[in-house]
Formats: structure tokens, sequence, C-alpha cells
């Protein structure tokens, strides 16, 4: 984990990225924040990339490749998995069937979208500061 490293939400509705852009500019999060309809598209990206991510924001359902299906992938990845990146998943579902199972993979937490901006920027607040706190393997600043 690199604190300076980007923040990368895996987010398929352009509103709720315009929101989660508009919580990270108002909290003043120096982090670039990139953003990946699907879980292929950030996949893609996390196999290639030679930045160390800050922390991975993902939603659960998304057409192409799910959250869930993302995370497997990344599990099943050495090279990702030794990047020991953050993965919280940030979705309106909250079906417990479905928390079990993110639960069931090596998650670091789940949170519901919240339906109001000051909710998303309070929970937005804490997940940031909870991994900029957070020591970590691969930390390099």
């Amino acid at each position: 984990m690199s604190i300076k490293g980007p923040i990368i939400s895996i987010e398929d509705d352009a509103d709720d990225q315009f929101l989660i852009k508009s919580v990270v500019a108002e909290l003043d999060i120096p982090n670039k924040i990139l953003f990946f309809g699907n879980g292929l598209e950030a996949l893609l990206y996390l196999e290639t990339t030679q930045e160390q991510p800050f922390l991975i924001i993902c939603d659960i359902n998304m057409p192409v490749m799910n959250g869930l299906e993302l995370r497997e992938r990344i599990d099943q990845n050495e090279y990702l998995r030794k990047k020991a990146i953050p993965f919280v998943f940030l979705s309106t579902a909250d079906n417990p069937q479905v928390i079990e199972a993110a639960y069931e993979s090596t998650i670091q937490g789940f949170f519901k979208k919240e339906n109001s901006f000051d909710e998303l920027r309070n929970r937005f607040r804490v997940i940031f500061e909870y991994w900029k706190c957070c020591l970590h393997p691969n930390l390099n600043g």
C-alpha cells in the first residue's frame, strides 16, 4: 500500500462516480481517484500498473465482471495478492448472503452506500482515515 497511491473505484453508475469524486474532493483527500466501470477493466489495470494503489473501493453489482468475481480473481493472482491492496466493498447490495460471500474472500470491509451526501462523506472519511493510519507490509509512504 502506498499512502500516496491512487484510490481505485470500481463503480458502473455515473451518478455514483460523480458523488464519490465530490466526496473525495470535499474531504481534501490528496490521492487521485481512478474509476473503472466493471471488474474486468479494473483487473486489467491492476495487472499491468507499476503503481501501488492506496485502496480499492468496489461495488458488487456490475456488468461484465462483478465485484465478487473481481475479488476472486485478485485472490488467485500471486502478483496482486502480494501487493496486498486494501479492498472494501461499497454497495447498495445488503443481502446477508452477498455479505457472507464477500467475507469468504479476503476483503477488509463491506459498507452500504448511503442515501445522502453527508452520510457518504462520513463513510469515506472513516474508510480513508482508517487505511491512512493502518500499518501495512507494502507501506512505502
